[in-house]
């Protein structure tokens, strides 16, 4: 999910936002608040969010000099400022920074919808861009983001802790977004595609005579009883009668 972080000096102001969006339909939730741009600065590092509201005018750091410092540090930080109405036009000095979008305070519902939508593009957008960039093992850059996603499967289906989340974080998509990304790309979902992975190294073990339990915890699955559900799924017979049929004498 989207990191999102809401920056104002109204406590009311930011519970409005937090209560009047459905985030997670939006693949986003909120991670952190501040009542400052100082405050903002001092905890950013910690919640790395990838979008934040910004009311304009704050004491002791208003949202225009917050917005510069966070986008020198975080580039790709998606920022959408919040102002009054009789501040729009100072707003408009902000041309120059970062800005994704100005909105007028107190925010309609579904104009903060419609905000977010096309937020979540810009930061698919920016995801995948990053993914497109070449690895430090693919200097040449030849391999689209879905190859590479399924060279980091080949190398890694062992790791017992590999999954959606953590695929996703490695290239620096969202979860949801690489979901899709994969199952269009593929045509295969991206479970599907770990498990095939793991049960045909199993059926190789398997055919060597290896014991379950070793197989299992070789193959990323260190749960036997799991292990044992998914290979009869895959192959339509349980792990020992396999042994039985197909391991080299």
């Amino acid at each position: 999910m989207y990191r999102v972080m809401l920056i104002d000096d109204e406590p009311a102001a930011r519970n409005l936002l937090r209560v009047a969006v459905n985030w997670e339909e939006l693949d986003m939730e909120v991670v952190g608040e501040a009542a400052s741009g100082i405050e903002a600065i001092n905890v950013i590092d910690d919640l790395r969010p990838d979008l934040a509201f910004v009311d304009i005018s704050m004491p002791f750091m208003d949202g225009l000099k917050f917005t510069e410092l966070a986008t020198e540090r975080y580039p790709d930080l998606v920022i959408i400022i919040m102002t009054a109405f009789d501040d729009f036009e100072y707003a408009r000095k902000a041309v120059r920074l970062p800005v994704m979008e100005y909105m007028v305070k107190p925010a309609v519902r579904e104009d903060v919808r419609e905000v977010l939508q096309r937020a979540r593009a810009t930061l698919d957008k920016k995801a995948a861009q990053r993914a497109l960039q070449p690895a430090p093992e693919d200097p040449e850059g030849e391999f689209s983001a879905t190859e590479q996603i399924m060279r980091y499967l080949k190398e890694n289906y062992t790791d017992s802790t590999l999954n959606l989340t953590k695929a996703a974080q490695q290239f620096g998509f969202s979860t949801s977004y690489l979901s899709r990304k994969f199952k269009q790309e593929t045509g295969m979902n991206f479970v599907e595609c770990l498990t095939n992975l793991r049960m045909n190294k199993a059926r190789e073990l398997a055919c060597e005579g290896m014991k379950m339990f070793k197989t299992a915890e070789k193959v990323g699955i260190p749960d036997p009883n799991y292990f044992g559900r998914a290979f009869k799924k895959y192959t339509g017979m349980s792990y020992s009668d396999y042994v039985a049929q197909y391991a080299k004498s």
